[in-house]
C-alpha cells in the first residue's frame, strides 16, 4: 500500500540518512523522497512516499518520532492532504509538431520554459496521475530528458 509521510526535522547534518536508513532497514520501498528547508532555515520538511504494509508502517512512524532531530511525523491519507509533483521534460519539437505540443501543454496547464531549434523544455505540476497522463501524451514526440520531483504534500485546511 502507498503511504505519504511528512516529517518535520531540525535542519542538521545526517538527519535524512538516518530517516532513509530506518525505512530501508525495515523493508520499506521509498517511492519518492523530497526535502526542503522551511522559511526559518532551522527546520526542513521531508515528504516521503512509502510502499509497504500499514501495520509495519505504524511501528516505523513511532520509531521515526524517537529519532534525534525529528520534531513531528504525520501520515496523510489522500483525503487529508493536497499532494503535488513537479516534472520538467525536454521534448523533441520539430517545427511542424510544435503547435501540437503547445496544445497538450495548454490542456495540462504546463509551461514552456525554454525553446531550442529542435526541442522544448516544459514544466508541469499536478498530482501523480496528472503528471503520468501528461507524460504519456507527450512521450510519442520524443522525450530527451526528464526530471520528476515526486510528491510533496500539506494537510488540507
Amino acid at each position: 500500500m502507498r503511504h505519504i509521510i511528512s516529517i518535520l526535522v531540525e535542519n542538521k547534518f545526517g538527519v535524512l540518512a538516518r530517516i532513509a536508513g530506518m525505512f530501508s532497514g525495515r523493508g520499506f520501498n521509498i517511492e519518492t523522497l523530497n526535502v526542503g528547508p522551511m522559511m526559518d532555515g532551522e527546520r526542513s520538511r521531508i515528504t516521503a512516499t512509502i510502499i509497504g504494509d500499514s501495520g509495519a508502517l505504524d511501528q516505523a512512524i513511532k520509531q521515526l518520532g524517537k529519532l534525534i532531530n525529528v520534531i513531528e511525523v504525520t501520515e496523510f491519507t489522500s483525503a487529508q492532504a493536497v499532494e503535488r509533483e513537479l516534472v520538467m521534460v525536454k521534448v523533441q519539437a520539430e517545427a511542424n509538431k510544435r503547435s501540437e505540443i503547445v496544445q497538450i501543454c495548454d490542456i495540462f496547464r504546463a509551461k514552456i520554459i525554454d525553446v531550442g531549434n529542435d526541442s522544448m523544455n516544459v514544466e508541469m505540476t499536478g498530482n501523480a496521475n496528472k503528471v503520468t497522463a501528461f507524460l504519456n501524451l507527450i512521450q510519442p514526440y520524443g522525450i530527451e530528458e526528464l526530471a520528476r520531483t515526486g510528491s510533496v504534500a500539506l494537510k488540507r485546511g
